[in-house]
């Protein structure tokens, strides 16, 4: 009946708009009516968490059941965001409103889940319930026990015993509970996220070998002189060529040097490379740096592993391959905030100027508070706040105490500890003399060391390396407790020559507005000093062993649409040295210079655009001091279209100007377009320069292809397949359901943002791309969740699986093609022999093959719903009986939402 109602007022097609709601609700029957069977495992869950052991009969009354209500399914929205999609309640509507609804009954199960409230057992018995504006106790022994749903609280103890008001909407079918804390955040520690549950879904894998993009680049340049065309002209190609792969979990990489792209022989092997990284190791084949400070002549090709205890190292973004140093450190480590306290002081923790409770802990009669294993590091700046509430009153105003930490790169956690171990040789690049393609190996070259967490503040190392002879070597990472200062050190013993080879940085900042660090290598000693004596000015001073010591100051300040930024030193041999930047609305100007010459540059948007995008003029003025003083001036127009490509490059990005110097004048052009995908071509010509007179033009050429899945244009970022992976994702209607992406079925890449779940995150914030026929994401290597949310699904269609767990390793885009079939409705109203209406009625629809079954109950007016069939033949059953009519047949022709009543025998 309430579905005839509702199809009345608002039409089929709303239902089908909310057919979202509705697929929520089958899945939710399959655990609701479980419940009874399950009803003494619920006990015992409740009787684990409590802490108690009397059984359900025993200690947990049981509630008599009304005659006019009845167990049927709904949503559960917290304010007007669905929570929960379906769960079974006792209750009853007339299908315009709830009947008696402060007495309906909802499982208190989903109470907690919904309203996210943290339960804790006390040694009392009793539950300790929070949520950011709630702190109330509850007695297990007074919740009632349904025979169907389990432990439940009334709608009248919702609102009474948590404070949360509660109505029902028939439109949306749902219960809706309006906590008035809503919006506010509570919960542990920040940097614990919600568990990503993978266990039970269909895994998808990467293949083991693949060659994911390949990336050339071709520069040609040329000159010629003030006197003709033909004299002096000199015409030069140059070029570079990238690919990058995937290989047994791991990435390859090579990039090949082309001195003269059409002299093939001249052709270099630069960098061949075999990466594997894991939060427990790294393993690493051929050109590699050394994870020490290398005397030796050319590159270091060999083996290199580091195995990791109790720590993971941070998550790169820039590309670049293997970092030694970065794998070494810690992604964050963590810290112990401790303090005293009255007791009876709820002292919670917070970061910065948040109002995010991190922590909380009530101080107990030792008058100490403690917070373990702060995350200091990575996304963690190290400024957190300890707010202290007297007697655990949160109203009253707090005491806030701050706790700013840092940590020192290198630095990993107590007791944890790390090895590497490496072997190689060094190797001689081919050069002019064309040995061969890919060079000359030649001296041996190893090394092993071992890194100690001593404590949270003290990071240690030592190990031995053979660079032209044996040198041994040693770490310091030092942080101490309650003294500004931060140590990390390394030094090798002497070479041949008797050398010591230390490097050394340490920064102390005594106060908030005073800094000095101090720098050193086997090239020069430099200590930088900064005091800010006001907000906006800072005093500065430096040493330098190799250009002696510099004073000067700094300014910098903003409004809404001007900012200033100024910086001048002045050394011992009155050198001075500057830099400023100036913008006034649309207008800024940038002046640099020292003491061999200065350079300005004024720009003014036409466009009247802060980004820099659209129409500019540039005037600019340069001089060069070095054997006669050189000046150049400029002026010219500039074009940058507000669309850019997938690397950030404007799309077009266009200058012509003119310029009048000491050595002559002439023309300027510069014209920029990535219009094609996965290419950019660049060209410029300068006709006269501030220290030549000879004209001067280049053009480059990038061209960046990726190979997966057939050939598309790249984002001229390979590079970044070194140490991260992805996915890409393609969603297909599968029209002949055969689960694979045939010839001429359609791509479906509208609405990512709806569509897809990428680890309980939505989709957009891990930046996807849309490229044609692909959804793509860089993502670190690791196994992901991919869930596909109704909301997203095309119209009349659904996806086979509900999610995916996807695994991504480096080098290379993991394939997840998505068939999308279609969906099918069935609804209407179940009645008996003698025409009446069954309520409660179990409607089940099962496949030819058995492996598909959907199933519904239905409500007081006999309604059944049952959604998300898939084509096929279907047996309908009524409480495990033949239906009339007993079967249905769905296939292409077939109408999306079908009404058939249903008759039991």
């Amino acid at each position: 009946m309430v579905f005839a109602v509702y199809f009345a007022l608002f039409g089929i097609p709303e239902v089908v708009d909310s057919v979202w709601w509705q697929i929520g609700i089958i899945v939710g029957l399959v655990a609701g009516m479980a419940a009874k069977a399950g009803s003494v495992s619920d006990s015992r869950f409740h009787e684990t968490m409590i802490g108690q052991t009397q059984r359900e009969d025993a200690g947990t009354p049981v509630i008599e059941v009304s005659d006019n209500f009845t167990v049927f399914p709904v949503g559960v929205n917290v304010g007007g965001r669905p929570v929960i999609f379906s769960v079974l309640v006792r209750g009853k509507e007339d299908g315009s409103q709830a009947v008696g609804f402060e007495t309906w009954l909802i499982p208190y199960d989903a109470v907690v889940q919904a309203l996210k409230l943290e339960v804790t057992p006390l040694s009392d018995g009793q539950l300790d319930v929070r949520s950011p504006g709630l702190i109330t106790r509850l007695n297990p022994q007074e919740l009632r026990n349904d025979p169907e749903l389990g432990l439940v609280l009334s709608i009248e103890e919702v609102e009474g015993l948590l404070g949360v008001p509660a109505e029902f909407d028939i439109n949306e079918y749902a219960i809706i509970l309006n906590p008035p804390w809503l919006g506010q955040k509570t919960g542990g520690i920040a940097g614990t996220e919600t568990p990503v549950q993978l266990e039970g879904l269909p895994r998808i894998t990467p293949n083991d070998v693949t060659l994911t993009a390949i990336e050339e680049r071709i520069t040609a340049t040329g000159s010629e002189s003030a006197s003709g065309l033909g004299e002096a002209s000199s015409l030069s190609y140059r070029g570079e060529l990238a690919a990058v792969g995937t290989l047994r979990s791991g990435s390859w990489y090579v990039r090949v040097n082309q001195p003269d792209v059409l002299d093939s022989p001249s052709w270099s092997l630069t960098e061949a490379q075999y990466l594997r990284q894991t939060d427990g190791a790294d393993y690493v084949v051929g050109s590699q740096p050394t994870f020490w400070r290398s005397q030796g002549r050319g590159d270091y090709w060999g083996v290199t592993t580091i195995q990791r205890q109790g720590f993971t190292p941070p998550v790169t973004f820039g590309g670049g391959g293997f970092s030694p140093g970065q794998r070494l450190q810690a992604s964050q480590v963590g810290r112990t905030i401790v303090g005293e306290a009255e007791p009876g002081t709820l002292v919670r923790l917070t970061q910065g100027f948040s109002d995010r409770v991190l922590a909380e802990v009530l101080v107990d009669s030792s008058g100490v508070y403690r917070f373990e294993d702060v995350p200091i590091g990575g996304q963690r700046l190290g400024n957190y706040r300890v707010l202290l509430y007297p007697q655990g009153r949160l109203s009253a105003q707090p005491d806030v105490r701050e706790a700013t930490f840092s940590t020192v790169p290198g630095q990993i956690p107590d007791r944890a500890a790390a090895t590497i171990v490496s072997v190689g040789f060094s190797h001689q690049p081919p050069g002019l003399n064309r040995q061969n393609f890919v060079g000359q190996w030649q001296d041996f070259q190893g090394g092993i060391a071992q890194r100690w967490g001593v404590s949270e503040d003290l990071t240690i190392g030592v190990g031995g390396i053979y660079d032209q002879t044996a040198r041994g070597l040693a770490d310091v990472f030092f942080r101490p407790k309650g003294i500004p200062l931060e140590v990390a050190a390394s030094v090798l013993s002497p070479d041949q020559q008797g050398d010591w080879d230390s490097n050394a940085n340490l920064r102390y900042e005594p106060t908030s507005t005073i800094s000095l660090q101090f720098n050193r290598d086997r090239l020069s000693q430099r200590l930088n000093l900064n005091w800010r004596i006001f907000p906006r000015l800072t005093i500065l001073g430096t040493y330098n062993s190799r250009e002696g010591t510099a004073v000067g100051m700094q300014t910098g300040f903003s409004r809404r649409g001007f900012f200033t930024f100024a910086r001048a030193t002045l050394d011992d041999q009155n050198r001075w040295r500057w830099n400023a930047t100036q913008r006034l609305g649309f207008l800024q100007l940038n002046h640099q210079g020292n003491e061999l010459g200065f350079r300005s540059d004024l720009n003014y948007n036409l466009s009247r655009r802060f980004l820099g995008d659209g129409y500019s003029v540039l005037l600019s003025y340069e001089t060069r001091n070095l054997q006669q003083g050189d000046t150049f001036a400029t002026i010219g127009w500039r074009y940058r279209s507000k669309v850019r490509s997938l690397d950030g490059s404007y799309l077009w990005d266009t200058q012509v100007g003119y310029g009048v110097g000491s050595q002559g004048s002439g023309w300027i052009a510069q014209v920029q377009t990535t219009v094609i995908p996965g290419f950019l071509v660049r060209g410029r010509y300068d006709g006269v320069s501030l220290t030549s007179n000879e004209a001067n033009y280049s053009l480059e050429l990038v061209a960046s292809l990726n190979v997966q899945e057939g050939v598309s244009g790249g984002d001229r970022q390979s590079d970044r397949f070194r140490d991260r992976g992805g996915v890409l994702i393609q969603p297909f209607f599968d029209r002949n359901n055969n689960g694979k992406l045939d010839s001429g079925e359609d791509i479906y890449t509208e609405n990512p943002e709806l569509l897809l779940i990428l680890n309980n995150q939505p989709i957009q914030s891990f930046r996807p791309q849309v490229q044609g026929d692909r959804i793509v994401l860089r993502l670190p290597p690791g196994t992901y969740r991919l869930d596909f949310d109704p909301s997203g699904f095309p119209l009349d269609w659904q996806t086979v699986n509900q999610a995916y767990a996807v695994q991504v390793v480096a080098g290379s885009y993991t394939i997840v093609q998505v068939p999308l079939v279609l969906s099918y409705t069935l609804s209407g109203v179940v009645t008996d022999a003698q025409g009446n209406v069954v309520a409660g009625a179990r409607i089940e629809a099962i496949s030819a093959d058995g492996e598909q079954r959907r199933f519904s109950v239905t409500n007081g007016a006999g309604v059944y719903y049952l959604e998300q069939l898939p084509q096929g033949i279907f047996t309908l059953q009524i409480n495990q009986e033949p239906a009339q009519p007993g079967t249905i047949t769905l296939d292409e022709d077939a109408e999306p939402f079908q009404e058939l009543n249903l008759r039991s025998p």
